[in-house]
């Protein structure tokens, strides 16, 4: 290739001829999608988008989170309630369907305690049985269903001794199983009704009747409505949380959630005021909208980044268990051809910031961070150095052909299909793929409708995705590159990379075992581990992920903003019934 293409700096304009053609989309689809539903004022009806495939929900009538194919983003974060909800934003858990539990001093038994008088929506009571059957099934199922190895690996029994007493017994000592088991971000544990699941077949159950009240909940939202265009939630009448002043009975009173048209639709729906929240939107975005509607606002106001910094720094993903990306050289050398500052300033018109490490730069991990800076040192996760990169490949046979594309002693061109989606696919892919083309790599980029079922596959080459993983301490994120969570189904704590690694793998074990407070000890285990990972580099860092939501107030205020940062404001995390319950409306007329 020309020598001028690689020094050349990278557009926005060139950056978007990569071939990331989008077809026309569908209009969104509520004017269209109206069920035979008692009428509830615009001014007290929540109207949000998300996700989706193609404008339409494909798992319109999944509703148990366990099914293969279901996403407790989708809907079921507002069917079921947790044992306690945790604000990293506040620092702050609130214990939920559970009143308290308890540790023996060993950390091999945990007693819960369920708060009395709590009724799913059937009638039938909600008690200590609901929380032991669903751990014993998980631990059960294992990998047949998310969450089941890491229940399985952890619990031997779990026994209600009483109707508000749940005694969990450990195979081994597991100081975080109840922090695990509460809803965070994408991570927590479902509590499942007994006399419902009992006796179905967890990975094919869908939990959906609506002339049954199907799905039943403990929570204040009926699903009354679910199809292909829309899922719609009235408020209950009443809700023991309610009732026993923990929230306030929501001022929304019906939630609608429509499936994503695309970007410009969804900016144009919030424009004129036909959505509430939107899904995250890039940053070029915003300064329209706001031109065209000063009520809306996200969580930083009207101002850049345009929203809160995730848990989910973003990779370039390559797959491990494929030649050559199984090797680290190879590995490292596509680290090294990318510069963050471009990708950064290009993808995200500068409202971003590199990521090193596999999990966010919050207050309560910044130990962990200093704790390797020696490491960082010598290996630099977010070193711009084609040179390196070139040595690298020329130390494994590669030259380039004729074209300027590197190529092994085989002849066979090193090649990058990269897939991705949302926000960050669009944003970043094509900067990426240009840079990688002017070092010499065949790199093309995809938005594939079916992303998630080939990224959770492991059927790709390359992929822009995220690390849901560590928020106050490291070893959910040590456990995202453990080989035994391979197997984990689902989009939330896997092993993404399909990295592999024995001592590693021990590393893991040991941390499991270790108190979350045993802040030392947790350090160095955490620096063994990342001597072993860092150097292997099995997928590459490249910038944090800011949520960038954007709300409309022209009905309903009281969102997340970092001026009342309650919690996280994703509609699509287990947290979002927290939101929901802080909301007001915008005039009490």
């Amino acid at each position: 290739m020309p020598d001028y293409l690689e020094s050349a700096p990278i557009g926005r304009r060139e950056v978007l001829k990569t071939g990331l053609a989008a077809g026309a989309a569908a209009l969104l689809p509520w004017e269209a999608a109206h069920a035979d539903l008692p009428p509830i004022g615009r001014d007290r009806t929540m109207i949000l988008v998300w996700a989706g495939r193609d404008g339409r929900w494909v798992d319109w009538d999944l509703w148990n989170p366990y099914s293969i194919g279901a996403n407790h983003q989708n809907g079921p974060n507002l069917v079921y309630e947790p044992l306690a909800y945790y604000s990293a934003f506040a620092d702050k858990t609130y214990m939920w369907l559970a009143e308290s539990y308890e540790f023996s001093p060993d950390f091999k038994r945990l007693t819960i305690k369920t708060r009395p008088g709590i009724s799913w929506s059937d009638g039938t009571a909600f008690s200590a049985e609901d929380v032991a059957y669903t751990l014993n099934t998980l631990r059960d199922l294992g990998a047949k269903v998310r969450w089941g190895v890491d229940v399985q690996q952890a619990v031997d029994k779990a026994t209600a001794a009483d109707p508000s007493t749940v005694v969990v017994d450990f195979k081994i000592p597991s100081p975080r199983f109840f922090f695990f088991m509460t809803y965070k971000y994408d991570i927590g544990v479902y509590i499942v009704p007994k006399h419902i699941f009992d006796g179905q077949d967890w990975t094919s159950f869908k939990h959906f009747d609506v002339a049954k009240k199907w799905p039943i909940t403990t929570g204040p939202w009926q699903v009354v409505d679910a199809s292909p265009q829309q899922k719609v939630f009235d408020r209950r009448a009443s809700w023991w949380a309610a009732d026993k002043k923990l929230a306030p009975l929501p001022a929304v009173e019906r939630n609608i959630w429509l499936p994503s048209a695309g970007e410009q639709q969804n900016a144009q729906a919030i424009i004129t005021n036909q959505i509430d929240a939107g899904t995250a939107m890039q940053p070029a975005t915003f300064p329209t909208v706001f031109r065209a509607n000063d009520k809306v606002t996200t969580h930083t106001g009207q101002k850049p980044p345009y929203g809160y910094m995730d848990w989910w720094p973003i990779s370039l993903y390559v797959n491990n268990e494929r030649p050559p990306f199984n090797d680290k050289d190879v590995r490292w050398a596509l680290s090294y051809y990318i510069d963050r500052k471009q990708l950064i300033d290009v993808g995200y018109l500068g409202a971003s910031t590199a990521s090193q490490l596999p999990m966010p730069p919050y207050p309560p991990l910044m130990p962990y961070f200093d704790a390797v800076k020696d490491l960082l040192a010598k290996y630099d996760t977010n070193e711009f150095a084609p040179r390196k990169a070139d040595a690298l490949l020329q130390g494994k046979g590669f030259k380039k052909d004729g074209e300027g594309f590197w190529a092994d002693p085989q002849g066979k061109r090193l090649k990058l299909d990269i897939i991705g989606f949302g926000a960050s696919g669009p944003a970043i892919g094509p900067v990426i793929v240009e840079m990688l083309k002017r070092r010499g790599v065949e790199a093309g980029m995809g938005l594939p409708p079916d992303f998630d079922e080939r990224f959770q596959k492991g059927q790709f080459d390359g992929a822009i995705y995220g690390h849901g993983g560590s928020i106050n301490e490291p070893y959910a994120t040590m456990r995202l590159y453990q080989g035994a969570s391979i197997a984990v189904p689902g989009a939330h704590q896997a092993n993404f990379s399909r990295w592999k690694n024995a001592e590693y793998d021990k590393l893991v074990d040991e941390a499991y075992g270790v108190a979350p407070e045993n802040t030392k000890k947790l350090t160095d285990i955490w620096h063994r581990a990342m001597e072993i990972w860092l150097p292997e580099l099995p997928d590459i860092q490249l910038v944090q992920n800011y949520h960038r939501i954007p709300w409309d107030t022209v009905y309903w205020k009281n969102w997340p903003t970092e001026q009342n940062a309650y919690v996280n404001g994703a509609h699509w995390h287990l947290t979002f019934a927290m939101v929901l319950w802080n909301l007001q409306r915008a005039s009490s007329a």
